[in-house]
Parts: structure tokens; sequence; C-alpha cells
């Protein structure tokens, strides 16, 4: 593999449903990937996507270097069912000097020994289910993105009283200490509007702002 940028170089280690989507995923927004599995089927699969899948069946110092994952920016271990090895292999890649570590945890003491080795834990089935039950919870709500210290970032459909008024009028940076970031319109998203604005039926606006405060004006808009 020809030297390249880390912070365009991504590695992903075990290729379950979780690891395959986030292969393809980088892949089609034209990220280079380096992709490793045992299992010769699996990483067969993703070629299609990425020249730099491997078929390793040691997960060792030594053969993570032979695949290059050193140069990556960016390495995502999710091999989270087999503890012992997702703790080894994330020990490994932290070792090689890869700036962003990232790790699939099953269960919250998982996710604590690897935090406490420096890594960045994702829980994948667990966020599935909180999002999934906020938008059972908030029939509006489209999509959301949890930020750090309880911000978040949300697409919400315009409903109830909002519709009709403008952005100057619902003055929510004031009101519920949230701010509009962007309107979805007429299959276009507009990120500069003016205060003029008046919503529509039908519009979806993406905020950002504290969960609570977002949540009061979401329940808020209905009424």
């Amino acid at each position: 593999m020809k030297k390249q940028d880390p912070s365009t170089l991504y590695g992903v280690i075990g290729l379950g449903r979780f690891g395959t989507a986030l292969v393809k995923t980088l892949a089609e927004a034209g990220k280079e990937v380096i992709a490793i599995d045992k299992n010769e089927e699996k990483v067969r699969e993703v070629r299609a996507y990425t020249d730099y899948a491997f078929v390793v069946d040691n997960l060792s110092e030594t053969a993570l270097k032979e695949t290059g994952m050193q140069n990556c920016g960016t390495v995502t271990v999710c091999i989270g069912e087999h503890v012992d090895m997702s703790i080894l292999t994330t020990m490994l890649v932290i070792k090689l000097g890869v700036p962003n570590v990232l790790s699939k945890a099953t269960s919250e003491v998982h996710g604590e020994v690897l935090k406490r080795m420096g890594a960045t834990v994702v829980y994948p089935e667990a966020d599935m289910a909180v999002r999934i039950g906020r938008r059972l919870i908030f029939g509006n709500l489209l999509d959301y993105v949890a930020l750090a210290d309880g911000v978040e970032v949300r697409r919400i459909v315009v409903g109830g009283h909002v519709v009709g008024r403008s952005i100057q009028d619902l003055d929510v940076r004031k009101a519920y200490g949230i701010n509009i970031i962007a309107v979805e319109r007429e299959g276009r998203t507009d990120v500069e509007f003016t205060a003029n604005y008046r919503f529509a039926q039908g519009n979806t606006i993406t905020v950002v702002g504290k969960a609570d405060k977002i949540d009061r004006f979401e329940q808020e808009m209905q009424d």
C-alpha cells in the first residue's frame, strides 16, 4: 500500500454485521479502508468495497503491522462478542500508535475496560435501541446524534403551533436555549435562512442543544 495521509485511512477489525456495514459506509463515502477478519468468506464479501481486505487468523502485533493497520488515522475494533480478543486487539492497536481507536463493547464492564485503555467505546445494539425508542416516543423525530455533555443534534418534522410561525416569532434560542441550524423544505436543505422564514407543514428542522430542552420544545410544539 502506498503511503497515505493517516486522516484519510481507516481500519476495521472484525467483519460481522457491524464491521461489514462500517466498511461499506466508509468506502461509499470515498474513504480508503483496511479490513481484516479470520473468515475468508467475510473478507471476500468486502473486497467489492476495498482493495485492502485481508484474512488474518492470528491478531498479533506483527500480523496487524503486515496489513498496514498502523498507518490508519482511525481503527474500529468490531469484535465485541469475544471480550478477551476485543481487549487484546484494542491494546495492540493503541500500541501501534493509531491516533483514534474505537472499540465495540457488549456490556458496561467491557466498555469500562476499553475506556481505561484509551479507546472510544461504542455500543451498537444499545445505541440502536435508544434511537428506536426515541422515535417511538417522539413521533416527529427523524434522527439524532448524541454529543458530549447531554447535547444532541436532532432532525424534527415541524407540526402543531409552529406551522405558519416565523423563526423570529418562535425565538427558540431565548425560549428553549436551542438553535435551529438547518431547514429542509421542497427537497432542499438550507443552512442560510432569514429570521422571517415561516414554517410550512412538512418542513424539517435540525436543532442543536441540551437534550432536555429539545424534549421540551418538541412536546410544547404539539400542544
